[in-house]
């Protein structure tokens, strides 16, 4: 995108210059709209459990950004030579599940003929321009909430390789399912101003990046983040997806991982699929934010805070 030339219009409030999660284009003083897009490949073998891990992931990216979805377009490649028609309807209903869960409509897409089935959405959202969290927002001396497990990488990987157990696979579905939108809606209320998901360029990679386009220092603990279950015993066996280890190597620069082992570095840096958010907020919220996550069936935890300094990602 560095190579392309950019309009920016003042009514763009955010654009591709910090490589946030959506786009955010102002209307009038209290209305802003918020526009993504994103498909992934098959991560399960049951269609309409794809089809509602895919919109989950889609419609993230909303949430991350503060907004609320209003409406959406499938984005579909399927290959109409091997697979039936029945089992796209079977995808598309998933798409509609979280579509109906989250509030938004899905009213129309694109499908073109494609060797690997893909899918996802392009979701148009709307946002208060004066309440629009982004990922260089993040200022010195604040908690980072992380609203789910990290871990899916892992157990995905594992779930292909038929060396997740039943129980591991249902935690992984359970965990990419699950909306984002009470994780925001908390934020903006706790006054949050720095916020992301954890998707596919894992905790390292999002809130590096982070890091870098708010200019602070990150210091996580890792006995505070939390993992699905199996997921670290599944990386120490040698389960680990190629995207992780392309992540571990981008944010090998501004990684200070002290004496912590190759396989925990992986797993901060653990490609995720519809992962959860990550955002900053005052010390005096980080109670109150995790008892009502807790309460809405959220596994969260409060991994570490910000500090003065260079984008820094210190893991003690």
């Amino acid at each position: 995108m560095r190579h392309l030339h950019s309009d920016t219009p003042e009514a763009l409030l955010v654009g591709t210059e910090t490589g946030d999660d959506a786009a955010v284009w102002k209307l009038s003083d209290d209305q802003a709209i918020v526009s993504t897009a994103d498909f992934i490949t098959p991560v399960v073998d049951d269609a309409r459990t794809w089809g509602r891990v895919a919109a989950a992931n889609s419609v993230s990216d909303i949430y991350a950004m503060g907004g609320k979805p209003l409406f959406a377009l499938n984005l579909v490649g399927w290959n109409t030579e091997a697979l039936p028609t029945s089992l796209l309807g079977e995808l598309l209903a998933g798409g509609q599940d979280v579509a109906t869960a989250a509030g938004f409509a899905i009213v129309g897409g694109h499908t073109i003929d494609d060797p690997e089935p893909k899918y996802g959405l392009s979701v148009t959202g709307m946002v208060h321009p004066d309440r629009v969290l982004t990922n260089a927002g993040l200022k010195p001396g604040q908690d980072l909430i992380l609203t789910k497990p990290l871990g899916i990488g892992v157990l995905t990987t594992a779930i292909k390789a038929g060396k997740a157990s039943d129980a591991q696979a249902a935690g992984a579905v359970e965990s990419m399912t699950r909306l984002n939108d009470i994780a925001s809606q908390l934020a903006v209320k706790a006054g949050a101003t720095g916020c992301t998901d954890v998707t596919g360029f894992g905790l390292l990679g999002h809130l590096g990046r982070m890091a870098i386009e708010s200019d602070v220092a990150l210091n996580i603990e890792w006995d505070a983040i939390p993992f699905l279950e199996g997921a670290v015993d599944l990386a120490n066996s040698g389960v680990m997806p190629g995207g992780s280890k392309r992540n571990l190597e981008w944010g090998k620069d501004i990684l200070d991982a002290g004496s912590h082992s190759e396989t925990n570095q992986l797993l901060i840096a653990d490609a995720q699929t519809s992962g959860g958010l990550i955002f900053g907020v005052d010390p005096g919220e980080t109670a109150g934010i995790l008892a009502e996550l807790s309460e809405s069936g959220h596994t969260a935890a409060m991994i570490g805070r910000t500090s003065e300094g260079p984008g820094k990602f210190v893991l003690h």
